[in-house]
């Protein structure tokens, strides 16, 4: 039982570090500046470098404990957790802003002082030079997200947008918001549609639009495609049932209907159908008979004569009477006249 409770415990605490995991990858760099002479300022009125994190997903997620640092030796994989930790910066306990709602954004200043409060951080930033921005998971080895920010001007920044890197003028930059795009600009029509919609609805209806539409054509080629096989399968099975010749010769009697009923309507109703042709052959036939003398000369009357023989007459049949017909033939059998009493 207390082997289940351990095992139950580890897997919870293993997923609890997933889902924590996963949600550290939602958190990314998004916008870097270097040199502030006339962007946003601190509490205190002052302009600093800085570095925005920004939430991509639609959870919160606390970045407590996670860190930043601009060290090109934290890069180094052989490195130890404490051996990396000491060269970056942590983001400190103890603030709400911490706490990044769903597509938030998150200002951090650097060059800066902790005892300012608690966004602001010792990460050291050199405006002349290019500089590796990098964020670690609160475990010191995870690498989170990572971007080399090139050398920019007074007041420009290095933002993300839509997944792309680029230098921001001066009146583009947006400390502690979305990264817009100006209109006018060299912008895709990807990046054109997302500065429309900032909140993925037009993207959710019009994703949710195509998948109902390819519903909708699928099932209608299936329901086609179906009937088409059915009508295939029953046509075979009649062609099976019933022979072709018999189909051909009723065309064949249709054609030949349709024949005569052509020639009675062109000829009249007294050649039945017939084609003049079939009545000049019939005459002509005749004709030829009945010069070669090869028609039928019988009259057609057939006579009947009667014959009186001696079968027919009554009177010789009554044995009774006279004395009985004996046949000359000594192989006929004995025709007795009277009964024979025995």
């Amino acid at each position: 039982m207390i082997n289940l409770r351990i095992l139950f415990v580890s897997l919870a605490l293993l997923c609890v570090t997933v889902m924590f995991g996963q949600g550290a990858k939602n958190i990314v760099i998004n916008e870097v500046m270097t040199s502030n002479t006339q962007s946003i300022e601190d509490e205190f009125g002052q302009r600093e470098a800085w570095i925005e994190l920004a939430n991509t997903s639609y959870v919160t997620y606390n970045v407590r404990g996670m860190y930043l640092t601009t060290d090109p030796r934290a890069l180094d994989e052989s490195l130890k957790a404490p051996e990396r930790i000491a060269l970056m910066s942590v983001i400190p306990n103890g603030d709400d802003r911490t706490n990044m709602q769903a597509k938030q954004h998150l200002l951090f200043f650097c060059n800066s002082d902790p005892a300012k409060g608690k966004l602001h951080l010792r990460v050291p930033i050199n405006a002349e030079d290019s500089t590796m921005v990098a964020l670690y998971n609160g475990n010191g080895v995870e690498l989170i997200d990572k971007v080399i920010v090139p050398p920019l001007k007074e007041n420009e920044s290095y933002a993300r947008i839509n997944g792309r890197w680029q230098v921001m003028s001066p009146d583009q930059v947006t400390p502690g918001h979305s990264n817009k795009v100006q209109v006018g600009t060299d912008a895709s029509k990807v990046d054109k549609f997302k500065e429309n919609d900032p909140h993925g609805f037009a993207m959710a209806l019009m994703a949710m639009g195509i998948v109902f539409l390819s519903l909708v054509l699928l099932w209608i080629f299936f329901t086609v495609f179906g009937l088409v096989m059915r009508h295939i399968d029953t046509a075979k099975k009649m062609a099976n049932k019933q022979p072709i010749k018999p189909i051909v010769k009723t065309m064949e009697m249709t054609a030949e209907i349709s024949r005569k009923t052509s020639n009675i309507l062109q000829e009249g109703l007294d050649k039945k159908g017939i084609d003049m042709e079939v009545y000049m052959a019939v005459i002509g036939m005749a004709l030829r008979q009945y010069e070669d003398d090869v028609h039928d000369v019988e009259s057609g009357i057939i006579t009947i004569k009667p014959k009186d023989t001696i079968w027919d007459d009554e009177y010789t049949q009554m044995t009774h009477f006279h004395e009985p017909v004996i046949p000359t033939s000594h192989e006929a059998p004995h025709i007795p006249t009277t009964p024979e009493l025995h």
